[in-house]
C-alpha cells in the first residue's frame, strides 16, 4: 500500500519539525508549503490525501485558502489549525465542510487521531465491526436454537436487522454472506413456529398485536383531544426500510415507542390492511360486510372500502371522533395534500394511506430500471430512503411537526425478494399472487407451503366447499408448469408478499412526538 501523502501548511512551518518527523515514522509522506498560493498550487500539482491548514498566515488567510481549495478539488480532506477560538471562525470552517479543526498548540497524538478519524474511519470501523459481528453470531445462532414466543421472534428479527445495516457499509462481503445465510436459517425456523403457533394465536390469551387488533390495542389509546393525530400507514414497508429513513424524521419527531407487530396471512395488502382498518379478520368482514369485502376470485379493487371498514370499527368502539381518511396513490395527489394539509389540524384523527412502496416494488417486476436499481436488500432500502426524502410525505411530517400532530406510522405487510420456484397446480379461478394461493384442489409441494385446508381455523373466508389457502415459505414463490422457465426468470428476484417470513409477518408501528 502506498505511504499517505499530507501537506501541511504553516507560515511557520519549522516550529513544526518534531511533529513531521513523528508523522515520518508512522510512514507518512509530508509536504510542507508556509501561504496559502503556494498551497493552492501545490494542490493543483499533486495528490494529497489530506491537508493540514494554519488558519492565522500572512496574505491569503487560512478560510481564504480553504475556500479555494475545495473549489479544486471538492473532496479533499482539509483540517484546519488555529490559535483562534473564536466561533465565528469555527463556524465559517465548518460551513466549508473542514475534516476536523484543532486548536494550537497540538501534540502529535491530537494529528494521529485527526488522520486516522478521516484517513482510516471506515477501515477500522470495517474491522470493529466485523469483529463485533463475529462475536454475535454464536449467540444468534444460539438464540436462533431456544426461540419459542412471538416476543423472541420479534427480538431476534430486529437483532438480524440491526447487524444487517451494522454491515452494510463495510469491505467483507464475506460478513454479509454470513448474515444472509443466518437470515435464511432463521425464516426456516420461524415456518416451523408459525406453523405449529399461528392457529392458536386466535383463540389464546397470550399472542400478539395482530392485523385486526392493532387500531383498537395500539392506536385508540393515543386518540384523545389533546393533540391530533396523523395515523401514516405506507403500504408494504418492512422493517429494515424504515430504519432507513428514521433518521430522517428524527429531524423532526421524538420517538415514543417502537413496537413490532405481526400482520396476518396472507400477508397483501386486500386482508392486512382491511383487517387494520375493520378491526376484524377476513371470514368476519365477509360475514359482516359482504357489501364492502371482495373475495379473491371477485372483480374490482379489493381496498376501496377502507374508511367505510374504519368508520364501521370507530362506530362499534363508540368512538365520536373528528376524523379524514386519505389514500396517496401518486406524486400528483400527495402534492394536493401537501397543499390543502393545514385544514387538518381540526381534526382528532387523520389516517394517510401511501401506497408508494408497494407501487414500487411491485413495478419492479414491470420495470427493468426499477429491477436493477433494487437488485437487492440493500438497495431496496437505498431505493425507500431516496424516494422518502423526496416525497411529499416528508413534506406532510415536516407541517405536522409545525401543527403539532402526534405521528402514529406503521404498515400492513412487508415484503421479501424471492430467490426459488415452487411448483403449483390449480384450476383456472386459482388466485394470482406469487406468495399464496386460495382455490380448490391445489397441487403443491408439501414441504414448501403452510397449508389451511380449512380456512375459516384461521379466520378466512371460503369461496367454496372445497378452496383452501396454502402460504409460500421463506424466499420462494409459486410458479405454474406451464411455461415455467419464463416465469421462473421474469419473477425471480422480484420482491412479493403473501406468505410466511419474517420479513413479511413482523413489521413496524411507531409513534413519534413533535420536536
Amino acid at each position: 500500500m502506498s505511504a499517505i501523502k499530507i501537506l501541511w501548511v504553516d507560515d511557520e512551518i519549522d516550529l513544526l519539525k518534531p511533529h513531521i518527523l513523528f508523522l515520518e515514522k508512522k510512514n507518512y509522506e509530508v509536504s510542507t508549503c508556509q501561504s496559502g498560493t503556494e498551497a493552492i498550487e501545490l494542490v493543483e500539482k499533486e495528490n494529497f490525501d489530506v491537508v493540514f491548514l494554519d488558519e492565522n498566515m500572512p496574505g491569503l488567510t487560512g478560510l481564504d485558502t480553504l475556500s479555494e481549495i475545495k473549489s479544486k478539488r471538492d473532496t479533499l480532506p482539509v483540517i484546519m489549525i488555529t490559535k483562534s477560538e473564536e466561533e465565528y471562525i469555527m463556524e465559517e470552517a465548518i460551513g466549508s465542510k473542514i475534516a476536523d479543526y484543532l486548536i494550537k498548540p497540538v501534540n502529535p497524538n491530537q494529528i494521529l487521531l485527526s488522520l486516522k478519524k478521516n484517513l482510516d474511519t471506515s477501515r477500522l470501523i470495517s474491522e470493529k465491526t466485523t469483529l463485533n459481528y463475529q462475536q454475535e453470531f454464536r449467540k444468534i445462532a444460539m438464540d436462533m436454537a431456544q426461540v419459542n414466543s412471538f416476543e423472541e421472534w420479534a427480538e431476534l428479527y430486529q437483532k438480524l436487522i440491526y447487524w444487517e445495516l451494522e454491515l452494510e457499509n463495510i469491505e467483507d462481503q464475506s460478513m454479509q454472506e454470513i448474515l444472509e445465510s443466518q437470515k435464511t436459517e432463521a425464516n426456516n425456523q420461524f415456518f416451523k413456529f408459525i406453523e405449529r403457533n399461528y392457529e392458536d394465536w386466535f383463540s389464546e390469551d397470550e399472542k400478539p398485536v395482530m392485523s385486526h387488533t392493532l387500531f383498537r390495542d395500539k392506536v385508540v389509546p393515543h386518540l384523545s383531544k389533546d393533540a391530533p393525530v396523523l395515523l401514516v400507514v405506507i403500504d408494504n414497508l418492512r422493517y429494515d426500510q424504515w430504519k432507513s429513513f428514521e433518521p430522517i424524521i428524527s429531524n423532526y419527531y421524538k420517538k415514543e415507542s417502537e413496537t413490532p407487530y405481526y400482520s396476518i396471512l396472507p400477508t397483501a395488502t386486500q386482508y392486512a390492511r382491511n383487517a387494520i382498518f375493520s378491526g376484524l379478520m377476513p371470514s368476519d368482514m365477509e360475514k359482516k360486510h359482504p357489501d364492502l369485502w371482495l373475495n379473491d376470485t371477485d372483480d374490482g379493487g379489493k381496498n376501496l372500502n377502507e374508511d367505510k371498514f374504519l368508520e364501521a370499527q370507530l362506530k362499534r368502539l363508540g368512538l365520536n371522533l373528528k376524523w379524514e381518511y386519505h389514500k396517496i396513490t401518486n406524486l400528483k395527489s400527495g402534492k394536493k395534500l401537501v397543499e390543502n394539509f393545514n385544514s387538518l389540524k381540526n381534526n382528532d384523527l387523520t389516517v394517510l394511506v401511501y401506497n408508494f412502496v408497494d407501487m414500487l416494488s411491485h413495478s419492479k417486476t414491470e420495470m427493468e430500471v426499477i429491477k436493477e436499481l433494487a437488485s437487492n436488500d440493500k438497495s431496496y432500502r437505498s431505493l425507500t430512503e431516496s424516494w422518502f426524502k423526496n416525497s411529499p410525505l416528508l413534506e406532510m411530517i415536516q407541517k405536522s411537526q409545525q401543527l403539532g400532530f402526534k405521528i402514529i406510522l406503521t404498515t400492513d405487510h412487508g415484503t421479501i425478494n424471492v430467490k426459488n420456484p415452487s411448483k403449483v397446480i390449480g384450476d383456472k379461478n386459482t388466485s394470482l399472487n406469487l406468495r399464496y394461493k386460495t382455490g380448490r384442489s391445489l397441487t403443491y409441494e408439501d414441504k414448501d407451503v403452510l397449508a389451511a385446508k380449512d380456512p375459516k381455523s384461521i379466520h378466512l373466508p371460503t369461496i367454496n366447499m372445497s378452496s383452501s389457502f396454502i402460504f409460500a415459505k421463506g424466499d420462494l414463490f409459486f410458479a405454474y408448469p406451464n411455461n415455467y422457465n419464463h416465469y421462473v426468470s421474469y419473477f425471480r428476484n422480484t420482491y412479493q408478499h403473501g406468505g410466511v417470513s419474517l420479513e413479511e409477518m413482523i413489521i413496524p408501528f411507531v409513534v413519534l412526538n413533535p420536536r
